[in-house]
């Protein structure tokens, strides 16, 4: 078990500090409040990373919205994707002539989000955006952008603010690498 002072002491380096976070997040929530003015989008999180970046998104968020959450995964509880998705949880509003707007805690290959937005955009939507809160172009696979992104991280296996390894580390107040010694035992 891995207890507080073992993950600081996992962590190679931080790359994003929790005012950092805090400060993008408002500043890029001001953003949306006004691209989305005088629309009520649904902001769909997915789960499990997005938890604390999707509560703070929609407290900096200060137009009306409604809230949903999926849960899709394509780890096994490695540092790698599987390539296979599991849906473990659809939203359960309908999106049919609404503004979707989805929180992702990182956009890597890009797959989750792809499938996600391609299964959204079946089902009518008037427009499907993405805010990731962590872009690391590096690992991309699809032809897939997000439409906000507050932060480009480096090919690093990076943890905190939501972003795990083997759901560990996700409570972390910052975005941090996590040694390669922790994660290749």
């Amino acid at each position: 078990m891995i207890n507080r002072v073992d993950m600081l002491a996992d962590i190679q380096e931080v790359l994003v500090t929790e005012e950092a976070i805090a400060a993008r997040i408002a500043e890029v929530g001001r953003q949306i409040s006004e691209d989305y003015r005088g629309k009520c989008p649904i902001v769909v999180g997915v789960l499990k990373g997005v938890v604390p970046f999707f509560a703070a998104m929609t407290q900096a968020i200060t137009i009306p919205i409604q809230e949903d959450f999926m849960s899709v995964t394509s780890f096994e509880g490695g540092t790698e994707s599987t390539g296979k998705l599991t849906f473990r949880k659809d939203i359960d509003h309908d999106i049919a002539g609404r503004d979707v707007l989805i929180l992702e805690d990182i956009l890597d290959s890009g797959r989750t989000l792809k499938m996600i937005v391609e299964l959204f955009e079946r089902r009518g939507p008037r427009s499907v955006k993405i805010c990731t809160l962590l872009d690391k172009p590096t690992g991309r696979t699809e032809d897939l952008a997000a439409d906000y992104v507050l932060f480009t991280v480096p090919d690093a296996f990076v943890v905190g603010f939501g972003l795990d390894y083997q759901d560990y580390y996700r409570n972390l107040p910052f975005v941090g690498v996590l040694k390669p010694e922790v994660y290749r035992t």
